[in-house]
This record gives C-alpha cells, structure tokens and sequence, in this order.
C-alpha cells in the first residue's frame, strides 16, 4: 500500500470518530511514511515520535493511533505526533501548542 492509499483508508475510518489528519499534508505524508517504515521494522504501526521497545505488548499504548490520542485530541486539539487533530484545530478556532508526552517514563524507558 502506497502512503496516498494509506493516508485514505485511514481518513475514512478517523474522521467518523472525530479525528482528522492535520492540514498540513506533507507532515501527515511523512509521518505516514515512518508508520509504514515501522511497520516493516516491528510488524506493527508504532508513532514514529517515541522510541519503541521493538515489543508488540510493551508498545500496545503507542501503536497508532496511541491511547494518548484521545486525551491530547481533547485537551490540546493535536495528538503528540501532530497527525491527528480536532476539526476545531484544521479551522484556526483552536491554538497550535506544545503537546506534552504524556506516556509515563517507566513505558518508555521500563
């Protein structure tokens, strides 16, 4: 699957649940490619934001979309990675801010 293909299944299957690829498409194409590069390193999609533990059970909160996603989604309107955000976020009507890590350091680094 190439990453326009990718980039479009997942755009029909987030944006139902309210979250949307951020507008600015060459990030979301090259953070799609790295997901496609861990795909083919781990066997599964880890953020290509932190580092993995090449673990499928011990990277389950990060494998995307992460846990974290739906918490930083609420409170910032951008997920940590800057790949999923708020429609609210897209318009302008949300300010673009520092996203903290809120994976625990023990997940990271345990």
């Amino acid at each position: 699957m190439n990453v326009e293909q990718l980039y479009e299944q997942l755009k029909k299957t987030q944006e139902p649940k309210g979250y949307y690829f951020n507008s600015d498409k060459p990030r979301v194409l090259d953070l799609l490619r790295a997901l496609q590069d861990n795909m083919q390193r781990y066997g599964y999609m880890c953020c290509p934001c932190r580092l993995s533990a090449n673990d499928r059970d011990r990277d389950r909160d990060i494998t995307c979309p992460c846990v974290y996603r739906e918490p930083d989604v609420a409170e910032y309107g951008s997920c940590y990675c800057g790949l999923y955000v708020s429609k609210e976020y897209n318009e302008a009507k949300t300010p673009s801010v520092y996203v903290p890590e809120r994976r625990p350091p023990e997940k990271t680094f345990g």
